[in-house]
């Protein structure tokens, strides 16, 4: 148990030595970040003064935590928040934490739609539909997911954002059917059983199946998303989705097939085909 004398510097160090023993990258980097979420923020000079201790109970929590991390549990889950744009969200078991590359498909959608009615399908923590609340213009946003727990997780990050946004439980673009919209966003599942099984154990142990998987072949969930926005979106409404670099084309290929329009394969910030943005024809 740390005593009142430990300093900031001797608990920064402990911290640091725990994660690394975890095999966790960047130990020094993710004790600093683990220290900003869990006692606060300070300066690194502040981190560093040998003349400041840090209370025992509090001490404890930042060590509890660096032993969570060190076991494989997700930065995100550890801290209880996952940075997403220009959001804080609220990041646990019941979702799939936001990832990096994502936040590309908000700026793709923007440039090409800014106004009238959006809807997120899989919304998961609400990054994407809160992220174009904020940014954009809509008047309208309703994000669908079909797990109560994922939209129990973005209810409470709608409240802690106060973004006007309307959650539905639904299977995808179903409980969307009474109304038209002009933009529709989605990162769908899209892994296969196959590629699943051989997930990282700090992905598969700590995120939902069930917003990873696709289907067996992992096209399945994208497939049916390319065929059901159809009949939601308005002629020359956008439709903006994340897919597997691997299948990217594919899904390119099936859109076509479909009668969408404007169809355009973009890359993510690493580089890897990413987004497909595609456009309702008046005829699709």
């Amino acid at each position: 148990m740390p005593d009142l004398a430990l300093s900031r510097r001797e608990l920064l160090a402990g911290v640091t030595a725990a994660l690394r023993a975890g095999a966790v990258p960047e130990p020094r980097r993710e004790a600093l970040r683990l220290w900003t979420e869990v006692l606060g923020g300070h300066s690194a000079e502040a981190l560093l003064d040998p003349r400041h201790s840090v209370e025992p109970a509090l001490a404890d929590a930042l060590l509890g935590a660096a032993e969570r991390r060190a076991r494989g549990e997700p930065l995100a889950h550890v801290t209880g928040v996952a940075g997403f744009r220009q959001l804080a969200l609220h990041s646990d078991r019941r979702a799939l934490i936001p990832r990096p590359e994502t936040e590309g498909l908000v700026d793709l959608l923007l440039a090409r739609v800014r106004t009238g009615r959006l809807a997120d399908v899989g919304t998961g923590t609400g990054a994407l539909a809160l992220s174009l609340r904020a940014e954009g213009g809509f008047s309208a946003v309703v994000a669908v997911d079909l797990s109560t727990e994922a939209l129990a997780l973005a209810a409470k990050n709608r409240a802690g954002i106060g973004g006007c946004v309307e959650l539905v439980r639904g299977d995808l673009c179903a409980p969307l059917r009474s109304a038209a919209f002009d933009a529709l966003v989605s990162n769908p599942p899209y892994l296969s059983h196959a590629e699943y099984s051989r997930l990282d154990p700090s992905v598969r142990d700590w995120e939902p199946a069930s917003a990873l998987v696709g289907g067996v072949e992992g096209l399945e969930l994208t497939a049916r998303l390319l065929d059901d926005a159809r009949t939601v979106l308005r002629a020359g409404g956008w439709l903006a989705v994340e897919v597997d670099c691997a299948r990217a084309r594919e899904c390119a290929r099936r859109a076509g097939a479909l009668g969408w329009s404007d169809i355009a394969v973009h890359a993510d910030l690493f580089g890897r085909d990413r987004y497909l943005l595609a456009r309702r024809s008046a005829t699709t």
